[in-house]
C-alpha cells in the first residue's frame, strides 16, 4: 500500500492510502468541527447540520441525493462526535468518479429553510429517543460535571432548547466559518486512481471558503462529583463514571490501552471475571476518550438494582488494585496480542482503514503504517501501565446514577 497526499491548489488536502489488489474503495470528507467548536445558543448545530447535508444542494434534491447513494450500491453514512463531522461511503472501483462528485457537491448544500424547518422536528424528535433509552443521558450529564463550563461539556444533539431555537441563519455562519479547505480532508482508501481523484477535486471544491474561523480554548479543569437520574418503570440500574486521562498525541497512549484491555476488556479482563462472568453484571466496562489538548476514561456498569452497592465495591476495588500493584506480564502479554489480532483483522478492510487514515490525518497530520502501531504497542512494559493507572485512573471521578 502506498499513502499519497496532495494539496488542492485553492481547494482542500487529499489524503490516500493506495491499495491496487482492493475489490472496493471508500472515501470519506472529515471536516474538523464537532460538539465542541459550538456556542450555547447553536448547541447541537455541528449534527444538525450533519442532517441537513442531505437535503438538498444546489445541482440536487434531497431525493436525488438519495437515489444517487442507492444507484451506486454505496454503503454510506455520516457521524458527528465532539471534535469531527464525517462523512463517508464505500463503493466499487467502477463508481469512483460518481461517488466523489455526490459526497463532494454534499459538503456545500443549500440549507434551505423549508427543509431545515423540516428536519429540525426529526433532530427533536431523536434527542427525545436518546433520553428515553439506557442509559437515559447519564453520560451528557456525565459530561456536564466531569468538562463543567468547557465546551466539551456540550451536548451533542444539543438540547431540546437550543435545536427548537436555532435559525437557519445561524447554521448557515457556521457551515461558512468551519466548512472550509483547510479544515476540511478527502481521505480515500483502496483501489483508488488518485490523478483522476485530484483533478475532479481541484474543479469542485473552487470557490470554498478558505479560512476557518478558529474556536480555540484553554484545557478543562476536571470536574468530580455525583449525581442520580431517576426513571421510572426501568429494571437495570446504570452507573457511568469519568476519570481525567490522555490527550490523543500522548506517547502514553498505547499503555493506556493495555490498560483498559487488561481492567475492564470484554472478555477476559479482571471486570470480566470478576462481575460479567459470575452474572453479576450485564455490563462493565471502562475506556479511553481523546481529543487534542486532553482525555477522559469512560467506565460504565449495569446490573440488577439489587447487585449494584456490591458491584460498585468490586468496581472500585479491581481499580484500586491495578493503581497500587499495577499488572502481570502475563496480563500484558495477552493485552498486546488481543489489540494486534484486532488491529489486523480490522486492517484488511479498505473501509475500516479510512477511519483511522481520517482520523490521524486530521489530529496529527500524520499516518502510521500498521507495523509501527504494533511495534508501539510491542514497547509498553508493566512499569508503564502502571504510571498510566496511576496519572489516570488513581485521581477523582465524576459519577452518575441512573435508578428507579
Amino acid at each position: 500500500m502506498e499513502l499519497i497526499t496532495h494539496k488542492v491548489e485553492g481547494g482542500p488536502e487529499i489524503v490516500a492510502l493506495h491499495d491496487p489488489t482492493a475489490l472496493t474503495l471508500s472515501m470519506g470528507w472529515f471536516v474538523k468541527t464537532g460538539s465542541r467548536d459550538e456556542r450555547t445558543q447553536i448547541a447541537g448545530v455541528s449534527h444538525f447540520l450533519e442532517h441537513m447535508v442531505f437535503k438538498g444542494t444546489a445541482r440536487r434534491t434531497a431525493e436525488q441525493v438519495n437515489r444517487e447513494l442507492d444507484h451506486l450500491g454505496a454503503h454510506s453514512n455520516a457521524y458527528t462526535s465532539e471534535d469531527a463531522t464525517v462523512f463517508y461511503a464505500s463503493v466499487l472501483p467502477d463508481c469512483q468518479f460518481q461517488a466523489v462528485d455526490l459526497l463532494t457537491d454534499l459538503m456545500q448544500p443549500t440549507l434551505n429553510e423549508e427543509e431545515f424547518e423540516t428536519e429540525r422536528q426529526v433532530v427533536l424528535e431523536e434527542i427525545a429517543m436518546y433520553d428515553d433509552q439506557p442509559p437515559y443521558g447519564a453520560f451528557e450529564r456525565l459530561s456536564e460535571i466531569f468538562f463543567g463550563e468547557h465546551p466539551l461539556a456540550t451536548r451533542i444533539l444539543g438540547t431540546e432548547e437550543s435545536v427548537a431555537e436555532m435559525p437557519v441563519g445561524q447554521m448557515r455562519d457556521y457551515h461558512s466559518q468551519r466548512y472550509t479547505q483547510d479544515n476540511m480532508y478527502l481521505v480515500v482508501s483502496g483501489n483508488v486512481d488518485f490523478d483522476a481523484l485530484a483533478k475532479q477535486v481541484a474543479t469542485l471544491a473552487q470557490g470554498w471558503p478558505e479560512k476557518v474561523v478558529a474556536t480555540e480554548c484553554s484545557p478543562p479543569s476536571f470536574g468530580h462529583g455525583e449525581a442520580t437520574i431517576t426513571k421510572e418503570s426501568i429494571h437495570q440500574h446504570y452507573e457511568v463514571m469519568a476519570w481525567p486521562g490522555l490527550a490523543r498525541n500522548s506517547l502514553a497512549r498505547y499503555a493506556l490501552r493495555i490498560l483498559c484491555t487488561v481492567v475492564a476488556d470484554d472478555a477476559g479482563s479482571r471486570l470480566f471475571w470478576e462481575l460479567i462472568d459470575t452474572g453479576r453484571a450485564e455490563t462493565a466496562a471502562i475506556w479511553p476518550q481523546m481529543f487534542d489538548d486532553c482525555g477522559g476514561l469512560l467506565g460504565y456498569m449495569c446490573c440488577a438494582p439489587e447487585d449494584a452497592a456490591a458491584n460498585a465495591k468490586v468496581f472500585e476495588r479491581v481499580i484500586a488494585e491495578v493503581c497500587d500493584r499495577g499488572v502481570t506480564d502475563s496480563e500484558i502479554e495477552l493485552a498486546k496480542k488481543k489489540i494486534a489480532s484486532g488491529l489486523i483483522l480490522a486492517d484488511e478492510k479498505p473501509s475500516n482503514r479510512l477511519f483511522a487514515v481520517g482520523q490521524s490525518w486530521m489530529c496529527r497530520n500524520s499516518y502510521e503504517p500498521l507495523d509501527v502501531v504494533l511495534s508501539r504497542y510491542q514497547a509498553v512494559e508493566p512499569e508503564d501501565v502502571l504510571a498510566v493507572a496511576r496519572e489516570t485512573l488513581g485521581q477523582q471521578s465524576a459519577r452518575v446514577r441512573v435508578v428507579c
